[in-house]
Parts: structure tokens; sequence; C-alpha cells
């Protein structure tokens, strides 16, 4: 496997020479940063590609966009020897709505008792019976006396009538009829244990947009729980101010960031490695951003985005940042541990399909 993986070439080098990012500084939390329009995910996908093919790195991509949905597709214009290459290596795509070993689902009773007491709304002081009712039912979850399948049916045809309301919660709610929950079949978290090379949860699917911050969350929480057994995985967050936002408003947005935020703080020990890519840094929860020792940064006109990227990253060079503004498309700025030196490249070709594309101007 290499150490250094060919992403293009260095814009400032007057023979084109390559440019390289050093694989194994992908130990560290990476920020990831473009406008709309400046090649952001295409470029993203060139890197995912080289770490596939230059490391035993697997890869979890939270996609709520459908963007790297053909991550293990190959174009057909692609390097016949790096493309044959991609094409063995176990790519997986989850996807809500689907039958099989494939169907993007979680299970609500592996949830931790504040995540599932987010998504049923409820705060331990406002909602104290029924929040303290959950927290029985988790005590006799961990027990193994309720099982996934009975779950509901328990509530049903108990004469508790604080087990009803928590019914009438869960049905009032809809979150019965979410396609997220498993409700005892397979789950998504046995998937990501295994760690594939790749896995791509297309979050995109889901009927509700609680449903897949709950996918996103339970997965999370799975490798959170699981941190101890210090099998390392690059946890990439696609429109990452969606799930980690500098102001969450929800229960179920504050319990999703702060498990993030805790992620960037204790997780690169247990090779838990986040990638967080977002057009707007200001989104971003800043005890996240600040946790982040690579920049990937694109074209970024905005000077507020660009005097706060300069307090955080403070390893990028001024001058390299004034010119983001300028870039052409495809064009970012490297600096930090996976960057030998700060510098701006022309990002290459992809190997695979792009999931995602504009939609053009019908003529």
């Amino acid at each position: 496997m290499a150490a250094d993986l060919p992403v293009g070439t260095l814009v400032d080098s007057p023979d084109g020479a390559p440019a390289h990012l050093d694989a194994r500084r992908f130990n560290r939390h990476t920020f990831w940063c473009g406008q709309s329009g400046s090649g952001k995910t295409y470029a993203l996908g060139v890197v995912l590609e080289q770490l596939l093919l230059g490391t035993q790195l697997p890869i979890l991509v939270l996609d709520p966009n459908g963007d790297f949905v053909r991550l293990g597709d190959t174009r057909d214009d692609a390097h016949p020897e790096p493309a044959a290459r991609l094409a063995e290596l176990d790519v997986r795509v989850l996807r809500p709505g689907v039958t099989g070993p494939d169907r993007l689902c979680v299970r609500y009773l592996d949830l931790d008792v504040r995540s599932k007491a987010a998504v049923l709304r409820l705060d331990p002081l406002h909602d104290a019976e029924e929040y303290n009712l959950l927290l029985h039912l988790e005590e006799e979850v961990e027990a193994g006396e309720i099982a996934a399948t009975e779950f509901v049916d328990l509530l049903r045809d108990s004469d508790d009538p604080g087990r009803r309301r928590l019914l009438h919660r869960l049905e009032n709610l809809g979150v019965l009829r979410w396609e997220v929950f498993a409700w005892g079949g397979p789950s998504s978290e046995h998937v990501v244990a295994e760690r594939p090379r790749a896995t791509v949860m297309d979050l995109g699917g889901f009927r509700e947009a609680d449903e897949l911050k709950v996918a996103a969350l339970a997965t999370l929480d799975h490798l959170w729980a699981t941190r101890e057994e210090r099998r390392p995985v690059l946890i990439v967050i696609d429109e990452a101010h969606n799930l980690c936002s500098a102001d969450p408003i929800t229960a179920l947005d504050q319990v999703l960031t702060e498990r993030i935020v805790q992620i960037a703080a204790e997780g690169r020990k247990f090779g838990l490695w986040l990638l967080l890519s977002t057009q707007r840094p200001s989104k971003i929860h800043p005890n996240a951003l600040s946790q982040c020792d690579n920049l990937g940064l694109m074209r970024m006109s905005s000077p507020r985005d660009l005097a706060e990227l300069g307090q955080y990253f403070g390893y990028a060079p001024p001058d390299l940042l004034a010119r983001t503004g300028t870039f052409a498309q495809g064009q970012a700025l490297f600096a930090g541990g996976f960057a030998p030196t700060p510098g701006i490249v022309q990002v290459a070709a992809r190997l695979t399909h792009e999931g995602g594309s504009d939609v053009g101007v019908p003529l």
C-alpha cells in the first residue's frame, strides 16, 4: 500500500508536478470545504478513490444527496489498472426502501436512552413520567427481557397508562411508519461492524428529514459504543452542517451534534476519524471544526468565511487562503498534516462516477 496518494497536479509548479496527500495523516480529522460549483464533491471523490486504492482504511460515507452511491462503479474511460482494482473492492451501498441486506435501517431499541428520548421528543423534566418509563424499559431491554419484535406489542397490549401514552406518542409522531426502523430485523450497524472497504449510506431516500438523522445517529452511536475495539474507520459526513449544526435546535439535532463533537474530541485515539464536508464553515459546530488537523479548501469567495477559516486553520498560509476566491473549478488548497507542504492543486479526474449532478437548463 502507498503512503503518498496522487490527487492531481500542483498549480504553481511550472512543469505541473504531481501532488500527493500523506495517507498516514488521515488518522487526524479533516475539514473539506468549498462553495457551490467549486467541484467539492467531485474532488472529494478523487481523494476517497485514492484512499481505497492506496490503503486498507475502511470508509463510511454518510451521504444525504446520493453523491457517492456510485463509488464502486468505474467509468468507461478510467485507466484500466486502477479501475480493475477498484472494481474488486467490497463497496456496499445501503438504501432505504429496498429489501435484503442492502436495506438502510436501524433498531430503535439499539439507540441509547438519550437518543431514544430525542426521537420521541421527550424531555427528562417536562415529560418526566414518560421519560422515566423509557428508562425502565431500557433496563428491561438490557436485561434481555424485551425483544425488538415485541416492543410495540408490549406497549399496545399493556394496561399501564404510562405505556399507553408512550404508544400514543409513537403513533402520533408517525415513528411507527418510519422506514428507518428495522423493528427486529437485521440492521445496518451489522454491515458497518463488518468494516467493508467502503460503506455508503444513501440518507437522501427517506420521506422524513428526521429519519436520515436517526440513521446517522444510530450508526455513530454504534461506532462510539464499540470504540474500545480500536478498529479504524474514516467517517465521511457530506453536507455536515445538516448533522453537526453550529446551532442545533431540536432534541434530535442536539444529540446528533453532541455525538459528532464527542467523536471529534475523543475518537481519534480509538481510530474514529472524521472528514466533515460542507459549503459553509460557519454552519458547522465550532467544537468539531476546531479539532480538524487537515484542510481541503476549494473556491471560497466569502470574506467572512475566509476570515473564520484563517482563525481555525493557522497552518494554512494567508496568501494561499486569499487566492481561493479565484480558484477554477476543481482547484483546491491542501494544508495541514496530510499535505507535506501547503499548496494549490488541480484535482485529477475521477475513476468512478459521481452519483449526483447539477440539473441543466432546458434549451
